[in-house]
């Protein structure tokens, strides 16, 4: 196998074409009761995906709105069946749903309900999942051969569910063995035209990626048992607030750490998946991805914050000299300002996909190379897939909200 050619992946999307597309298509979605956004994210898709070269080719998505309109009727109706049935179950085992729990048992109840109903939820979660990325693939070209994978979504419910559980009960520790296998179940039911992709690599391979996690929960750990043995009632002394303030650095540790840990494994399976005879290579960088994160968040937060302050202030103004004049704020005032808040609502959402999704694609696009890329030469297209439900499962539990 000749891994020394190669071939680099770039992105060419910009800010302005972006946030114009998103924030137009945000209106439309508002000004259609939400109707819109199916067609919107297949826009927006349909932008990023071709701004996605690799060499001088470029990806092409060929997902419709109408598919994924019909999908989510269609997932909405099974999903209004299921939980009725889990409903009639609870009521069966004496749990039903207290609009204003007065006792602490109808708290309690209450409580079982919408718990027992979201762990019920959590197959179709798995299910919408895998069945969203079997979607993206099927509509998405590259030189118009399409991707594809496997129809095996409950396969990967089941072994989801599985290694959930025995990372839960083992702390984390078996997380690694989670991120491995349930990317090898996925990757190796992928196909690019004819060709499947090929997952390598072993699990225990991702612990290196882990040790900030561990860092961050032995800082945790540490300054607990250090500010309770230190407080003996009263105020805590300052070895206590020492122990309190180096469980609040393992907090920010360990979140910066599952940032990492997400990048680093994403290098590594990356690096050790195959097609064709074509293998591939990422470098994203752990500070570059928090960077973007933070001065993305900055400034969205920012421009929000003067917006909502202008508006308030107006807002105010508008009250009080209405209260003045003994007239009270009317429909159309009402009105007004919570579509003036829809609006703030849609503008911000195009500013986090222009200053925070969009580079982190752009990112993670521009450090992937692709080695031996002759072998892809000889891969073949493969048949048409109908595209099942369209994500209309994913969308109607709402975890298909991202591009």
């Amino acid at each position: 196998m000749n891994f020394t050619d190669r071939m680099s992946a770039g992105y060419t999307g910009e800010k302005g074409p972006l946030f114009g597309l998103a924030f137009k298509t945000a209106m439309l979605t508002l000004l259609t009761l939400g109707i819109y956004r199916f067609w919107a994210k297949t826009r927006i898709r349909k932008y990023i995906w071709s701004s996605i070269r690799l060499g001088a080719d470029t990806l092409e998505y060929t997902g419709t709105g109408l598919e994924k309109f019909l999908g989510f009727l269609v997932a909405v109706v099974v999903l209004a069946v299921y939980l009725g049935l889990v409903q009639i179950v609870l009521f069966y085992f004496g749990l039903h749903f207290v609009v204003e729990p007065q006792t602490e048992a109808e708290i309690l109840m209450q409580m079982g309900v919408i718990y027992a109903t979201f762990f019920a939820l959590v197959p179709l979660m798995l299910f919408a999942s895998y069945r969203a990325r079997r979607y993206m693939l099927a509509r998405t070209r590259l030189r118009g051969i399409r991707f594809g994978m496997d129809k095996a979504a409950w396969g990967y419910v089941w072994r989801a569910i599985g290694h959930g559980i025995l990372t839960i009960l083992t702390l984390g520790i078996l997380l690694p063995r989670q991120t491995f296998f349930l990317e090898k179940y996925k990757a190796d039911r992928s196909y690019f035209g004819d060709q499947r992709f090929e997952q390598g690599g072993t699990w225990t391979r991702l612990y290196g990626a882990m040790k900030h996690i561990f860092t961050g929960i032995a800082l945790i750990i540490g300054g607990a048992v250090v500010a309770v043995l230190n407080s003996t009632g009263g105020e805590p002394g300052g070895v206590a607030m020492l122990g309190f303030v180096v469980t609040a650095i393992g907090y920010v540790w360990g979140i910066v750490g599952y940032v990492y840990y997400t990048v680093h494994s994403f290098r590594y399976l990356t690096g050790e998946k195959t097609l064709a005879g074509a293998g591939f290579h990422a470098e994203p960088r752990t500070g570059k991805v928090i960077g973007i994160y933070l001065l993305g968040t900055l400034i969205v937060g920012a421009i929000a914050a003067a917006i909502f302050a202008v508006i308030g202030g107006l807002s105010a103004a508008l009250l009080f000299s209405g209260f003045e004049a003994g007239v009270a704020p009317g429909p159309f005032s009402t009105v007004l300002f919570i579509a003036l808040y829809l609006i703030v609502l849609a503008l911000i959402g195009a500013l986090a996909l222009v200053f925070i999704t969009q580079p982190i694609i752009a990112h993670y696009t521009q450090t992937l190379t692709v080695l031996n890329p002759v072998a892809l030469d000889a891969v073949a297209q493969r048949a048409h897939d109908a595209g099942a439900d369209a994500e209309g499962f994913a969308d109607a539990l709402d975890i298909g909200a991202a591009v």
